[in-house]
C-alpha cells in the first residue's frame, strides 16, 4: 500500500493533537480529565526538578485549566495509576499494569546478577515490608559504609529498596512532600486488574499502539524508545505485520527526508488548532525527541539543566513556548516560593514575528504559570528582544 502524504504543516497538527495541545483543555477539566490525559498518553513522566511546579504536574496543568496537583495522589489512592519506570519514571494507568511485566523482567534478569550479600539484603527488606507494612528509606539506618561522594551515592539498603522497585517485588506511592514509600504489589493493585504477562507479540502491539497514540506520526526508533531496555523485543516485526494488515499506515511528509514514519490507521490528517500558548515542561511527551523537534517544527532545542554552566546558552532550566504550531521562545525560570516571584532570567525569542494578538495570548500564558506556581509577581532580568519584553512587562506593571 502507498504511504499516506501529508503536507509540514498537517504533521505538526498530527503532533501536536496527540500530545494534547491542540487546544485547552482537549481532555476535558477536572480529576477526569487528568486520568483522560495519561491513559491517552500512556505514561506521565515524573521528575524530581522543583526549580518549577514538577514537571508532571507541569505537563498536566498546560493541558487542564482547572489542574490541583493533589489530583495525582487522589488518582494513586484510588488505585487509578502507579508508578513504575519505563523510559523514565512514570504514572502509568493500572489497567495496563500487566505491560509493565517485561520491564520488570528485564531488570531481574539483564542487569548486574546480585552478590550474595545483596541477595540476601534485598530478602531482608521485603520480608520487613512484609511484616511491618510500607516503609520508606528513612526507616532504614544510614548503612553507608564510606562518605557518600554524589548524588546516586546509595547505601545498601536504597539499592535493594529501588532494585526490587525495579524487578517489580516492590510498588511506590509518595508522600505529599513527594517522598517515595515502598509497599508491596498485593497491596495496591486491585483485584480485578489483570497480572498476567502479554506474550512478547502482545507487548510489543501495545507498545506500537500507545506510542503513535502519544506521537501522532513516528519512527520505528521512536516507536521502540520506551522499551529499549527489554531485549529481543518485537516492536520491528509486530510493526510489519500491523503495516500488512492496514492496522497502522505508513506516511511521508511534502518536503522532509526522514526514517519511514508511520500512523495509525483512524488517525485524522486533518486538524484544527485554536492557536492557544502553551508553556511546556522540558519533559513533556512533545519535547522528549530532540531531532522530532527540528525536523517538524524547526526549533532546537536541549534542556541546558545538564550541560556544563559556561556552555548553556539560554538557561538551566528553560521552558520552551509554543503558540499554534510554531515555538515561539524559550523562558529560563525559577520560583522564588519564600517571596512569591517568579524570576524570569531569560526569555529567549525565536526568529518568529509576534503580532498584538500572539503577545497578548503569551501575556495570559504567563499569569497563568505565575499563578500555578504559587507566585504573586514575577520580574524579568533578560531578554533577547526589548520590544516584546517591554510590552510583557507593562501587563505586569
Amino acid at each position: 500500500m502507498d504511504p499516506i502524504r501529508i503536507t509540514q504543516a498537517q504533521a505538526r497538527k498530527i503532533i501536536l493533537h496527540a500530545a494534547g495541545l491542540a487546544r485547552k483543555d482537549q481532555f476535558g477539566t477536572g480529576i477526569e480529565a487528568v486520568y483522560a490525559v495519561i491513559d491517552h498518553l500512556g505514561f506521565l513522566q515524573i521528575d524530581t526538578n522543583y526549580v518549577v511546579e514538577r514537571a508532571h504536574h507541569q505537563v498536566l496543568f498546560s493541558r487542564i485549566s482547572d489542574y490541583q496537583t493533589n489530583w495525582l495522589a487522589t488518582l494513586t489512592e484510588e488505585a487509578e495509576i502507579f508508578e513504575y519506570f519505563s523510559s523514565d519514571a512514570s504514572y502509568m494507568p493500572m489497567k495496563d499494569f500487566r505491560f509493565s511485566l517485561p520491564v520488570k523482567e528485564s531488570f531481574e534478569t539483564g542487569g548486574r546478577i546480585p552478590s550474595p550479600m545483596q541477595s540476601r539484603l534485598m530478602k531482608d527488606v521485603l520480608d520487613r515490608i512484609e511484616r511491618e507494612g510500607p516503609l520508606m528509606i528513612s526507616d532504614f539506618e544510614n548503612d553507608r559504609i564510606d562518605a557518600s561522594s554524589g548524588w546516586w551515592d546509595w547505601g545498601p539498603a536504597k539499592v535493594a529498596l529501588e532494585r526490587l522497585y525495579l524487578e517489580g517485588k516492590l510498588m511506590i506511592t509518595r508522600t505529599p512532600a513527594f517522598k517515595k514509600v515502598y509497599d508491596l504489589p498485593l497491596n495496591l493493585i486491585p483485584s480485578e486488574i489483570e497480572v498476567t504477562p502479554p506474550t512478547a507479540e502482545e507487548f510489543a502491539r501495545y507498545v506500537i499502539r500507545r506510542t503513535l497514540g502519544a506521537l501522532g506520526i513516528a519512527s520505528l526508533k521512536e516507536i521502540a524508545w520506551r522499551v529499549r531496555r527489554v531485549k529481543g523485543n518485537l516492536v520491528k516485526q509486530e510493526l510489519n505485520e500491523m503495516l500488512s494488515s492496514g492496522e497502522i499506515k505508513s506516511v511521508e511528509v511534502d518536503g522532509l527526508k526522514t526514517a519511514p514514519l508511520y500512523l495509525l490507521r483512524d488517525q485524522s490528517t486533518e486538524i484544527t488548532l485554536d492557536d492557544e500558548a502553551f508553556i511546556l515542561s522540558p519533559f513533556d511527551v512533545l519535547n522528549v525527541f530532540r531531532h522530532r523537534l527540528k525536523t517538524f517544527f524547526n526549533f532546537d532545542y536541549q534542556i541546558e539543566c545538564f550541560v556544563p554552566a559556561p556552555k548553556r546558552k539560554y538557561g538551566y532550566f528553560s521552558l520552551p513556548i509554543i503558540i499554534g504550531d510554531q515555538f515561539i521562545a524559550r523562558m529560563d525560570a525559577k520560583a522564588d516560593r519564600k517571596q512569591r516571584l517568579l524570576i524570569v532570567h531569560n526569555i529567549y525569542f525565536e526568529e518568529v514575528e509576534l503580532n498584538e494578538i500572539m503577545l497578548n495570548k503569551l501575556i495570559a500564558a504567563l499569569k497563568d504559570f505565575i499563578q500555578f506556581n504559587l507566585c504573586n509577581d514575577v520580574v524579568f532580568h533578560k531578554s533577547n528582544h526589548t520590544n516584546y519584553l517591554h510590552t510583557i512587562q507593562q501587563a505586569f506593571s
